[in-house]
C-alpha cells in the first residue's frame, strides 16, 4: 500500500483536491436545499365534485372541511367542449362533422338559414359543430372564442333560444379511432381502416365557467386556473385572453399548472406568458411523470422556466392509479396513498401535490367518501414530514438559482481523469511516461470537451465518477482479500476476520461514497434538482464495474495455479480462463449468474419492467416508517454482508466463494455511488440511507461468516468421521 502511494503520490493529490472541491460544491447544494422546506396541497375541483356527487353532502361543504384540515387551493380547470358536456348542466353538445356528415339528411336537422351560411364560409370534415340550447351556453362559449380565436377560425350564428358554432379544424388536430379490420367486396378480402372519433379542438377552452369561480371564492379558498392549449389555437390573442381572465379573480394565482401541449400563447413564442410569470411573481408548476422519471414534456415550460430564474416548483399529481390504492397491500385506509405522497415530498424534491380524492381499490369510478380517511391521511402526513423539518404552508417553496462553477465541473473531471489512470496502473504494469502521457490525454480531451459542448461535458464527468469511484473500491475490496488470503493462517481467529472484513467494508464504503460525491457534485444545479434535466446511463453505470471485476479478479488472484505475480493482469491469466474445461455445473452456475445480473440491472430505475413484490413493498414501508431514510435493500441485505463474506472466504482458503461474493460486493459499491445519481433526492438521504445499509449490513455479515463457519465445521467434523 505504502508503494502504491508512492508511486501514484501525484495522481492521489489530484484526487484529494477534486473530491475536496466536490465537497465545496455539495455545501452550496446543502444550503439550498435547507431552505426549500414547504409544500402546498391544490385540490382538484372536478374530481372533488365528483366525489361529492357521490356523498351525502354538496361541494361546498367538502371545500368547508378541506379548508378546515388547512387546504386553501382548487385547481379549476377552464371549460372545454368536453368538460361542459361531461361535467356541467349547460345544453350543448359537440360533434366532428364527418360524424354528422355521414347521415343522409343531416343538413335537415338544422335551420335552413344556418345550413346556408355555413355553406357559403365552408367547411368539411375535420371541422367541429357546436349546438347550445340555452343562451346562457351559447354565450358563454361564444364569448370565448371571439375572444381567444381569430375569426377565420369560427363561424357562428344565434337564435331566439341557443345558437350554432363551427370550429374550423384539420386533420392534424384530428383523433381517430384504432385500426380496425373489415371485409371489402371492392378488395375481395380484409382490408385496415380507422374512423375520425373527436378532434382537438374539443379539449380548446374558452374560460372559467362563472358558476363554479362562485364556488370556490364562497368556500373562501384560491382559486388556481388551470388552462389547457393547443397548437393552432394558442397564439397571442388566446394568452391575452386567459390572462384577461386570470385578472377577472382579483388576485393573481400563486401557481400556472399549464395543461394540454404547452405554455399559453406558445405558437407566437412564450414572451406573452414570460412577462406575466415574471411580472406577478407566479410560480410555475412542472409536473412529474407517471414513470417518477422527469416531468411533463409541455412545450415552453421549461423555457419559462429558465427565463424566470428557475421560479419553479415540482408537482406531483395523484395520478388515477394512486387514487386507487385505497386499502393497498392490505392496510386499512389510505395508508400506502399517504406512503407516496410523502416519498413524492421527501425523496423527489416535490412541493406541490396536486390531489385528487381517493377511490376504491380497482374501481376508478366510486369515491371514498368517508371525511375521516381524508383528515387522518394529511394528518399523518404533516406529522410524518415534521420529522424532516418539511411543513405544510401557504405556498410551496421554490429553490434558490443554484448553478456549480466550470472551473469546479473542470477540477471533477481531472479528479475522475486521475482515478481513471490509477485505476489502470493498478492491474497492468505500465510505465511511469505512459502514466503521465494518459492523464495528459485524459486532461486535453475534459478541457476541450467542457469548452465545446459544456452539457455533455458535465454529464460525462458524473458518469465516470459513477463508474470509475466504485470499480477503485471494488479493486480495494479485492487487494485487500487477496493480501489477507496471503498473510494470514487459513485457521485466524474469527473475531480477527471479522473486524477486518468490517474494516475492509467500510474502507470500499467511503470510496464508493467519494465517488458519489463526485457523481452528483458536477450536475447539483438547480435544473438538475426540478429535473428539467437528468442523469441518464444509470443502469450502464451499474454494469461497468461488474466488468472490471473480472479483470481486477484475475489480476490478484488468478485463475488456475499460473499466476506469478499479484496484482497484476497477465496473459496466462486470459489463456487459461479461455482455455478452462467447461463443466456441466460450471453452465448452471452461468445461467443462475446471468439470471441474476439480468434481474438485478432491470430493476434499476422506475421505468423496470419486473413490479416489486407486495411484501417488499410492505417491507420497505416499515423501514421508511421508522427510519429517517430506508436503506436499499440490496445493500444491506446482499452487498455488504458479501464483502465481510469475501474476506472470510478468501482467508479460510474456500474454492469458488471469493469469486461469488466479490461479484456480488460489487452491487454494494455501485448502489453507493448510485443512491447518489438521483439528484433530486436530498443529499441528507442519501448519507442516511448509506450509514443505515452499512450498520444493517454488519450485522448481517456478522451473521453470516458465523453461519459459514459453523457449516464448515460440522461438514469437516463429518468428513472425519466418514474419512
Amino acid at each position: 500500500m505504502q508503494l502504491l502511494i508512492k508511486e501514484n503520490k501525484i495522481l492521489l493529490i489530484i484526487i484529494a483536491i477534486a473530491v475536496m472541491v466536490s465537497f465545496l460544491t455539495i455545501g452550496g447544494r446543502f444550503s439550498v436545499e435547507n431552505k426549500n422546506k414547504t409544500y402546498d396541497i391544490v385540490l382538484d375541483f372536478n374530481e372533488i365534485k365528483a366525489m361529492a356527487d357521490q356523498s351525502d353532502h354538496d361541494i361546498a361543504w367538502w371545500l368547508s372541511e378541506f379548508k378546515k384540515m388547512g387546504i386553501t387551493k382548487v385547481g379549476l380547470a377552464e371549460e372545454s367542449m368536453v368538460s361542459l358536456m361531461e361535467d356541467t348542466e349547460l345544453p350543448i353538445n359537440a360533434t366532428v362533422m364527418d360524424i354528422i356528415m355521414k347521415d343522409a339528411d343531416w343538413e335537415a336537422k338544422y335551420p335552413a338559414d344556418f345550413i346556408a351560411e355555413m355553406k357559403a364560409v365552408g367547411y368539411d370534415k375535420y371541422d367541429v359543430l357546436i349546438e347550445a340550447a340555452s343562451l346562457e351556453a351559447f354565450d358563454f362559449v361564444a364569448n370565448g372564442v371571439s375572444e381567444r380565436y381569430h375569426p377565420e377560425n369560427y363561424f357562428m350564428k344565434a337564435t331566439d333560444d341557443g345558437g350554432y358554432l363551427l370550429l374550423n379544424g384539420t386533420a392534424k388536430q384530428t383523433l381517430y379511432s384504432e385500426k380496425y379490420k373489415y371485409m371489402s367486396s371492392v378488395k375481395k378480402g380484409f382490408v385496415e381502416k380507422d374512423e375520425i372519433v373527436s378532434s382537438k379542438i374539443m379539449y380548446i377552452n374558452y374560460g372559467l365557467l362563472p358558476t363554479k369561480v362562485q364556488i370556490v371564492e364562497s368556500a373562501g379558498m384560491d382559486i388556481i386556473p388551470r388552462t389547457a392549449s393547443y397548437e393552432g389555437w394558442n397564439d397571442t390573442k388566446y394568452a391575452e385572453a386567459v390572462i384577461n381572465s386570470y385578472g377577472k379573480l382579483d388576485k393573481v394565482p400563486e401557481y400556472m399548472i399549464v395543461g394540454g401541449e404547452s405554455i399559453i400563447g406558445y405558437d407566437d413564442g412564450i414572451e406573452t406568458a414570460s412577462d406575466y410569470i415574471k411580472k406577478n411573481h407566479v410560480t410555475i408548476g412542472l409536473i412529474e411523470n407517471t414513470t417518477q422519471l422527469q416531468n411533463i414534456l409541455q412545450f415552453g415550460v421549461n423555457d419559462i422556466v429558465k427565463s424566470t430564474g428557475y421560479d419553479a416548483v415540482r408537482i406531483f399529481s395523484v395520478w388515477d392509479y394512486i387514487q386507487n390504492r385505497y386499502q393497498y397491500y392490505g392496510y386499512e385506509g389510505a395508508k400506502e396513498i399517504e406512503n407516496t405522497l410523502f416519498r413524492a415530498v421527501v425523496e423527489r424534491n416535490v412541493r406541490l401535490i396536486y390531489f385528487k380524492p381517493i377511490k376504491e381499490f380497482k374501481d376508478q369510478h366510486v369515491y371514498v367518501t368517508e371525511l375521516d380517511e381524508y383528515q387522518t391521511m394529511f394528518s399523518n402526513l404533516e406529522s410524518r414530514l415534521d420529522v424532516h423539518q418539511i411543513e405544510f404552508g401557504s405556498k410551496a417553496s421554490v429553490m434558490d438559482q443554484y448553478m456549480v462553477s466550470l472551473w469546479a465541473k473542470l477540477a471533477m473531471a481531472l479528479g475522475c481523469v486521475a482515478a481513471a489512470v490509477l485505476l489502470i496502473r493498478s492491474i497492468l504494469p505500465i510505465s511511469r511516461r505512459m502514466k503521465a502521457g494518459l492523464f495528459a490525454l485524459g486532461a486535453l480531451g475534459a478541457a476541450g470537451a467542457f469548452a465545446v459542448m459544456p452539457g455533455y461535458a458535465e454529464l460525462m464527468t458524473s458518469f465516470a465518477a459513477a463508474v470509475i469511484f466504485p470499480s477503485v473500491a471494488t479493486l480495494f475490496i479485492i487487494r485487500q482479500s487477496k493480501e489477507f488470503a496471503d498473510t494470514l493462517d487459513r485457521s485466524e481467529r474469527l473475531p480477527k476476520i471479522v473486524g477486518l472484513g468490517v474494516l475492509t467494508l467500510l474502507c470500499g464504503v467511503v470510496i464508493s461514497l467519494m465517488g458519489g460525491l463526485m457523481t452528483a457534485a458536477p450536475i447539483s444545479s438547480v435544473n438538475y434538482m426540478l429535473e428539467i434535466d437528468i442523469f441518464r446511463g444509470v443502469k450502464l453505470a451499474q454494469l461497468l464495474p461488474l466488468i472490471f471485476f473480472i479483470a481486477a479478479y484475475l489480476a490478484y488472484y488468478g485463475f488456475g495455479e499460473s499466476k506469478k505475480y499479484r496484482g497484476i493482469l497477465e496473459y496466462n491469466d486470459l489463456r487459461e480462463m479461455m482455455n478452462a474445461s467447461i463443466k456441466v455445473w460450471m453452465v448452471l452456475l452461468g445461467i443462475l449468474l446471468l439470471g441474476v445480473g439480468y434481474y438485478y440491472i432491470e430493476r434499476t430505475g422506475h421505468d423496470s419492467s419486473i413490479q416489486v413484490s407486495s411484501l417488499e413493498m410492505i417491507f420497505r414501508n416499515v423501514l421508511e416508517d421508522n427510519l429517517i431514510a430506508r436503506p436499499r435493500s440490496k445493500e444491506f441485505l446482499f452487498a455488504f454482508p458479501a464483502v465481510m463474506m469475501l474476506v472470510y472466504t478468501s482467508v479460510r482458503r474456500f474454492k469458488l466463494w471469493p469469486i461469488l461474493f466479490g461479484l456480488a460486493s460489487i452491487i454494494g459499491m455501485t448502489s453507493v455511488a448510485n443512491t447518489f445519481m438521483h439528484i433530486r433526492t436530498p443529499l441528507y438521504l442519501g448519507f442516511a440511507r448509506t450509514g443505515y445499509s452499512l450498520l444493517f449490513g454488519i450485522v448481517i455479515g456478522i451473521v453470516g461468516i458465523l453461519i459459514f463457519e459453523i457449516g464448515h465445521m460440522l461438514y469437516k467434523k463429518l468428513e472425519r468421521q466418514i474419512g
